[in-house]
């Protein structure tokens, strides 16, 4: 088959972004690994006003071939992807990304590809997920009680931060400085990373380490299009994808490490989890997390949720 020209890689974060630094290192290592047609890389498509979801659905019309989006924008389509939303379900990072690389990545995969036009690539790391706000520090599930809080379209989402006390509202990333600038909404939630990327400290003094959730991004491309290429630039791609997946989660703990730094140096309370009261904001959410549970397949759970003994 012809070299597919070209080949665009796109995003929907800004040059700040650890994102946009992986898309840049995968279109980098395209190129080291033998890749021998044109790639250009659309670091973030709402600056031309489009949405993050017409990013996603260019990726399965095969207009855009690879890109990376939050799991919980694909949930509604693949059922299973809610494993990777339960509620303060995941502590360790490293356990977590380990069974996405095995047995769990795996089930997933050809969960996303039963459901849609598109292939899982990789799983990047997109960060503990914490609360900031504009109004009080959070510590308790009566702190949280009549906020609206943006959030990501997702149901797992916008169930576990009600049941916290919140009123959630979803916006499109393209939207998400606007509402929070506006006041629009008083809290958001968000990996640290991007309390930085989008200035988003400038309007919220307060983040409450919650780590409510694991952040897990898909890196996907087509399937057609995947399906249609040779073993030589199959083979390329997967190195490619190997080398810029290694570079993302290196970046993604490098940042959560010094984003507190930063936030702090901006002059943000940054409650930490042993200053909030941890057992409470679990408890309000078990409700949630089991019903979700109960919907999953045992053999999915048991893969992500289950630490490997050595």
């Amino acid at each position: 088959m012809p070299m597919p020209t070209p080949i665009i890689l796109a995003g929907y974060q800004g040059e700040a972004s650890i994102l946009t630094a992986s898309l840049r290192a995968l279109a980098q290592g395209l190129g080291a690994a033998g890749w021998d047609g044109p790639v250009e890389l659309v670091p973030d498509v709402t600056q031309a006003g489009e949405r993050a979801a017409e990013l996603f659905a260019s990726l399965e019309a095969g207009s855009r071939q690879v890109g990376y989006m939050a799991s919980g924008y694909l949930s509604h389509r693949v059922p299973e992807l809610d494993v990777l939303d339960l509620p303060f379900a995941v502590a360790d990072r490293t356990q977590a990304l380990a069974a996405l690389d095995g047995a769990a990545g795996q089930l997933l995969r050809q969960a996303v590809e039963r459901a849609t036009g598109l292939r899982v690539l990789a799983f990047w790391d997109n960060g503990f997920r914490h609360v900031s706000n504009a109004v009080r520090p959070l510590r308790t599930p009566a702190d949280c009680q009549g906020l609206v809080i943006r959030t990501l379209d997702s149901a797992a989402y916008r169930e576990a931060l009600a049941a916290l006390g919140f009123e959630p509202m979803t916006t499109d990333v393209k939207d998400l400085v606007r509402v929070v600038a506006t006041g629009t909404v008083q809290a958001q939630e968000n990996p640290l990373t991007n309390l930085l990327t989008f200035s988003l400290w400038r309007h919220h003094p307060h983040v409450s380490l919650t780590g409510h959730f694991f952040g897990v991004l898909l890196l996907v491309c087509p399937r057609p299009w995947h399906e249609a290429l040779d073993d030589r630039q199959r083979r390329a791609l997967d190195a490619a994808v190997a080398a810029a997946t290694s570079t993302q989660r290196a970046l993604a703990q490098h940042q959560d490490e010094t984003a507190l730094t930063a936030l702090r140096a901006h002059g943000v309370q940054v409650l930490p989890p042993q200053e909030l009261d941890m057992p409470a904001l679990r408890a309000a959410t078990t409700a949630v997390s089991q019903a979700r549970r109960a919907r999953l397949p045992t053999e999915l759970v048991q893969a992500y949720l289950t630490p490997t003994l050595h």
